[in-house]
């Protein structure tokens, strides 16, 4: 299929894709995943998540290692300490909402053992006032320290493209990345982008666009761009060395989140002696 293929440099201090993720745990994957990507162009559009996603869904999608970052482990700590008593925290303390709801009646006489939401009611105890400050605080909410791990590439920097035979909708896709109507951010909120990027607009296949057009430049000292990067591009269920990827978005809302498969090859990109060289604001 060819059409025509818009470029997207995805590039910052920090960026992270997830794939697989916890509370305890927050992976990364090695590049861009299209649900990401997707995910990116349908915020700057100014999509809910409950929205459709219409034709971004139909796009064949690549990306471009240039600069492929260095993993780096955030050590996170999250809840350790006491903390003043928020209004809400008198009828929403979630550690003890088991053991208390049944039983607990309210004013009128209501058991909160019976209502439908007893598992996340009650209120908590040992409410004292601290000297310095004069704030309640409970003893009962005061908790030792979780860990987690978030995962993130370092310095890292790709070139995502999207194919469509419509060119006046990649046109649309673009001007949006560049005045966007949502904040945008490169797999968490943590990671915003830096520079452009929305970049050329050209005509023919994703895999002719990656050998015309120029590495990107370097992000950091020291970061020096393979001169035959590895590029994983879409392709069609069964064609040689394909391979599954479960990161082909059908919605992103939250009550029927869902992805499905799509296949990818994985190759070396020979840039072209030629190669366009591209406008980026660093």
């Amino acid at each position: 299929m060819t059409g025509h293929v818009l470029l997207i440099r995805l590039a910052a201090p920090l960026q992270s894709w997830g794939t697989v993720s916890r509370f305890s745990r927050r992976d990364t994957h090695s590049r861009p995943t299209k649900s990401g990507v997707i995910g990116l162009c349908a915020a700057a559009l100014g999509h809910d998540r409950a929205d459709e996603l219409g034709e971004l869904t139909a796009t064949r999608f690549g990306v471009r290692a240039d600069h492929p970052g260095t993993p780096v482990r955030d050590y996170h700590i999250v809840g350790a300490g006491r903390y003043p008593i928020r209004p809400r925290d008198i009828i929403t303390d979630h550690r003890r909402a088991a053991a208390l709801a049944a039983g607990m009646a309210d004013s009128e006489g209501t058991t909160f053992g019976h209502h439908e939401l007893a598992d996340w009611y009650g209120a908590p105890k040992y409410i004292v006032t601290e000297p310095d400050s004069g704030a309640l605080v409970s003893k009962q909410l005061s908790r030792g320290a979780l860990v987690t791990e978030r995962w993130y590439l370092a310095d890292a920097a790709f070139v995502a493209a999207l194919q469509h035979p419509d060119r006046a909708f990649l046109e649309t896709v673009a001007a949006a990345l560049e005045s966007p109507k949502r904040l945008l951010w490169l797999g968490r909120k943590s990671c915003p982008p830096s520079g452009t990027l929305a970049g050329p607009l050209n005509s023919g296949t994703v895999e002719d666009v990656f050998k015309s057009t120029a590495l990107l430049p370097s992000q950091s000292v020291g970061a020096r761009p393979s001169p035959r990067p590895w590029a994983w591009i879409e392709t069609t269920p069964g064609a040689p060395a394909a391979s599954p990827v479960q990161d082909q978005p059908v919605s992103f809302d939250a009550d029927r989140r869902a992805h499905t498969t799509r296949w990818e090859t994985r190759t070396r990109i020979t840039i072209a002696e030629n190669a366009i060289e591209w406008d980026v604001i660093p």
